[in-house]
């Protein structure tokens, strides 16, 4: 399932990450990875706060559907 469908709060682990090459390695070089744990920290509005590698990132809605968990 995609990883905007979680809550705040919720943690799961990269399952695939979907989308053209470019899209992948970007998400990628943002260290998401397949088995790499992940965090919603918040949703705002489709756009989310996603913590990984103690890292927080900001996702526009378009990335973030395509990461799959």
């Amino acid at each position: 399932m995609p990883i905007t469908l979680l809550g705040p709060g919720a943690k799961r682990h990269v399952a695939s990450i979907h989308g053209n090459d470019a899209i992948k390695r970007h998400l990628c070089d943002l260290g998401f990875v397949e088995g790499a744990e992940v965090e919603v920290v918040a949703d705002n509005g489709g756009s989310l706060i996603v913590g990984v590698h103690g890292t927080r990132l900001a996702l526009n809605a378009d990335l973030a559907k395509r990461i799959f968990v």
